[in-house]
């Protein structure tokens, strides 16, 4: 657990002050329950707009949209009372315009309560970052592999194997830290840039498939604890394996409803004598 388990709720400024200090935990959370198993162990909540993926089996991110992002913000904060809650900003609700991130930000923010707000991009959304950090709207910021940029970056792959990859996401994340942004997740990157780029910014680094160099670690809660068997990606550690445990008890509740002996009396209400 987090030596910041006595304050109320670590904040953005908390995170940050983490750097050359403290390794920040993060995870995934989407639900109440969940965030209530996972607040106590975690610095930072991530709503991460992967929920489109993991809870409703869209093939990318690019489908979701801001009213299921404030429905699964709300339904995190309510479940916690240590962590830092960052919120993603979806597809096509930031990259218009400063003002229209603003806009939309402000909304999650005010819906859900949470401390701050996500978004992908880097020198092309350092005017933005900038916009809403002086605005009073804490950016964590995200370069390397973007999700939502599968469409036109021809899938899921990892990056900086060439020189131009390898400038270009040092240059994303100089910008995003000179921007203003608290912390800066850095996905799918080779680990020599990753490691370089920890070294280079003022603001932590989160990882997920860069380095452990890094300054904090993501992962997906629910790759994280095994609940799909079908796919793992190379930087995902499985430190449960809960699907065989869920099938296994559907299959034995499924046996038990058909043989009847599912419910039994302590199951049931009798009347009162």
């Amino acid at each position: 657990m987090s030596t910041h388990s006595k304050q109320k709720r670590l904040t953005t400024a908390s995170i940050r002050a983490m750097k050359g200090n403290e390794r920040v935990v993060c995870l995934t959370a989407y639900t109440t329950p969940i965030a209530r198993l996972l607040d106590p162990h975690c610095d930072l909540l991530l709503v991460g707009d992967s929920l489109g993926m993991v809870l409703y089996g869209m093939e990318t991110t690019v489908g979701v949209t801001l009213d299921m992002m404030a429905a699964h913000g709300r339904a995190v904060m309510r479940g916690v009372s240590h962590a830092c809650v960052i919120v993603d900003l979806p597809f096509g609700s930031y990259q218009e315009s400063k003002e229209q991130a603003f806009r939309n930000a402000v909304r999650l923010m005010q819906e859900t309560g949470c401390d701050g707000v996500k978004l992908e991009g880097g020198e092309e959304m350092a005017e933005t970052i900038a916009f809403l950090t002086a605005r009073g709207v804490p950016v964590f910021a995200h370069v390397g592999l973007m999700p939502q940029l599968v469409n036109t970056a021809g899938g899921f792959r990892s990056l900086g194997h060439s020189e131009e990859e390898a400038v270009k996401i040092r240059r994303d994340a100089l910008a995003v830290d000179e921007a203003g942004a608290f912390a800066v997740v850095v996905e799918g990157t080779v680990e020599p840039v990753a490691r370089d780029i920890t070294a280079s910014l003022r603001v932590p680094t989160i990882g997920i498939g860069a380095s452990p160099a890094c300054d904090g670690q993501v992962l997906v809660s629910d790759d994280m604890l095994g609940l799909f068997n079908d796919f793992k990606p190379r930087f995902v550690k499985r430190f449960a394996e809960l699907s065989p445990l869920v099938s296994q008890a559907a299959q034995t509740y499924a046996e038990e409803v058909r043989s009847g002996q599912f419910p039994a009396k302590e199951h049931t209400f009798q009347p009162k004598r």
